[in-house]
């Protein structure tokens, strides 16, 4: 805090600690001149707010999670907090006292959502009451310090309008995307870490027909469309005890009981990809989730390897994708930090493989280039 040294703040907060007191203005002063420091009002309310902040905010973190364009807040030990504005990493002038300051923020995080965080269990995963999503590793299991990721979710909804003006897609591609909406056909969207998978998701899921009921599946809640029927369902970790754990798989499984006219699944990452393609296998049509892959070429191999560890066969799994999944739209984060549709591709078969065929791409200046799969997509957009 400026203008007050961290071992005031610390031998303060001790003081307090020690005798269980609350944090006011009352008993900042009473410990500072028990201390032999001299109490005036500037100093004691800076005291009051740090400790505060430390007890029942995010700390130093809480004037960097209240900007209105930060996605994420990264703290890599006390030296050094980062975060993402959309233009890529920023290093912030934000410092921890020590090590130990960055953990009892980490520790009294991880309490709030009712997980354990200790040198047992050094690290967490989890998503706090407001949304966002907050991932921590203790040191000496992190280096240099405790590490904490913070994704902050979207204060607004995205349709595709404003991803145009944003230079996320071109017009043309809104176009495209609208009517692969409107035509029902299965997609996934792919891309790596932070390419805007489920902004665009979001987007694309407010076109749909505002008389159908979309059913949504997350491991954490992220997606908002702006579409007047919308039911969401989110998976849980298991306890301290560790019991009570509710998967992704299992409320997929819950999904299709609930007459969802479009299953989405916000992430596919484990086991749910097989009820997701058997769902999608079976009359629900229009289905789409989010998937991590390199390239759009690479998401076949992705589903497939998925699929397989959770106990389909090869072929089996390819079989399924192919008849499951019809359109893959695919996302790239440049340089810079600049998030853009790269690709729209479409699922061919071929003898035993799966693979995706490129139908538009789209260039450094969103000019688009047709693909050999242009025509299968004008065939899926005409239905």
């Amino acid at each position: 805090m400026a203008g007050v040294r961290e071992d005031v703040i610390g031998t303060v907060r001790e003081r307090l600690a020690r005798d269980g007191a609350l944090v006011t203005p009352a008993t900042v002063a009473r410990v500072l001149r028990s201390e032999g420091r001299p109490v005036g009002d500037a100093e004691v309310l800076a005291v009051h707010d740090a400790l505060r902040r430390d007890v029942e905010g995010a700390g130093p973190l809480e004037p960097l999670l209240a900007l209105p364009d930060v996605t994420d807040v990264l703290v890599n030990g006390p030296d050094q907090v980062w975060i993402d504005r959309g233009r890529g990493l920023e290093e912030t002038g934000v410092r921890f006292g020590d090590d130990d300051a960055v953990r009892r923020l980490a520790q009294r995080l991880a309490a709030r959502a009712g997980r354990r965080l200790d040198d047992s269990a050094p690290y967490a995963d989890l998503r706090l009451a407001d949304g966002t999503r907050f991932h921590a590793v203790l040191a000496p299991v992190a280096r240099p310090g405790t590490v904490l990721s913070l994704r902050i979710p979207s204060r607004r909804a995205f349709d595709l309008d404003a991803l145009v003006a944003a230079g996320a897609i071109s017009a043309e591609g809104r176009k495209v995307l609208a009517a692969m909406v409107r035509s029902r056909v299965a997609f996934l969207v792919s891309g790596g870490t932070g390419t805007g998978k489920t902004t665009l998701l979001s987007a694309l899921l407010a076109e749909v027909d505002p008389a159908d009921r979309l059913v949504l599946v997350e491991d954490a809640s992220e997606l908002r469309p702006a579409h007047p029927h919308v039911v969401g369902l989110e998976a849980r970790p298991p306890n301290l005890e560790g019991a009570g754990e509710i998967t992704v798989r299992m409320l997929v499984r819950q999904a299709l009981r609930m007459r969802p006219d479009r299953l989405v699944v916000g992430e596919v990452r484990g086991a749910e990809v097989v009820d997701l393609l058997a769902a999608m296998n079976t009359g629900h049509e229009g289905g789409c989730g989010t998937v991590h892959a390199n390239s759009a070429a690479d998401v076949p191999a992705r589903i497939e390897s998925l699929a397989t560890a959770a106990g389909l066969s090869r072929a089996a799994a390819a079989s399924q994708l192919a008849s499951a999944v019809e359109a893959v739209v695919h996302l790239h984060r440049r340089r810079g930090g600049t998030r853009r549709v790269r690709e729209i591709g479409v699922l061919v078969r071929e003898g035993g493989d799966v693979r995706i065929l490129p139908a538009l791409r789209f260039g450094v200046d969103l000019a688009v280039e047709a693909g050999p799969g242009l025509g299968r997509l004008e065939e899926l957009l005409a239905r």
